[in-house]
């Protein structure tokens, strides 16, 4: 009998203190909760502010570095940044900046997305860094999901969790851990993506 292959959720993120990376985990346990699906966890690295730095091509720890085909392979997608005065932080923007050619021969278009994001503070910017993070994505042609309100936890939720998409309040000093809240809509977030893969695949 012949298998079917593994769906792969790609969960690709920027993160400069480790809350986003931190999400990014519990994002990918939410994935894996369905039968199927695979997490693939991806990173980019920091740009230079003054000249493009050349990076090793492997980071000294976490993730490795996205590639392009890392895009194009994947069954969806979960983005994930800091926010940076309401925006996506640079180097994810760099990076999404470089997917013309994903665009142009539509690899992306028709795969489910979501997008994730940590802020210092409670009004940090967080609804807009997610809508930041998903216009690229509805450029690709991309099926952007965020999280229904079937979720008690938006409701309940007094740090991070919108309808946009999973978020954390990662305090002053970036130190703040995920609240139980947090952490089940970032679960929930990668549950839904999953099941969205397998779904539009049959």
């Amino acid at each position: 009998m012949k298998q079917t292959p593994m769906k792969q959720v790609l969960i690709l993120y920027y993160s400069r203190h480790g809350s986003t990376a931190t999400m990014a985990q519990y994002i990918a346990r939410g994935v894996e909760s369905e039968t199927g699906v695979e997490a693939l966890l991806r990173t980019v690295p920091p740009v230079s502010e003054v000249c493009e730095a050349i990076a090793d091509s492997i980071p000294d720890s976490g993730a490795p570095y996205a590639t392009l085909d890392d895009l194009k392979q994947c069954s969806a997608l979960a983005l994930g940044s800091p926010g940076r005065f309401g925006n996506m932080a640079a180097p994810l923007k760099y990076f999404l900046e470089k997917t013309s050619n994903l665009w142009l021969s539509g690899s992306m278009s028709g795969k489910p997305a979501g997008v994730f994001t940590s802020t210092s503070s409670l009004h940090g910017g967080q609804e807009t860094t997610l809508i930041s993070m998903m216009t690229p994505l509805f450029h690709h042609g991309m099926l952007i999901s965020g999280l229904p309100y079937s979720e008690a936890d938006l409701i309940s939720t007094q740090s991070g969790g919108t309808p946009y998409g999973p978020s954390h309040v990662s305090g002053s000093d970036s130190k703040k851990p995920l609240t139980a809240e947090e952490q089940r809509l970032c679960f929930a977030m990668g549950k839904r993506l999953a099941g969205l893969a397998v779904k539009l695949s049959t």
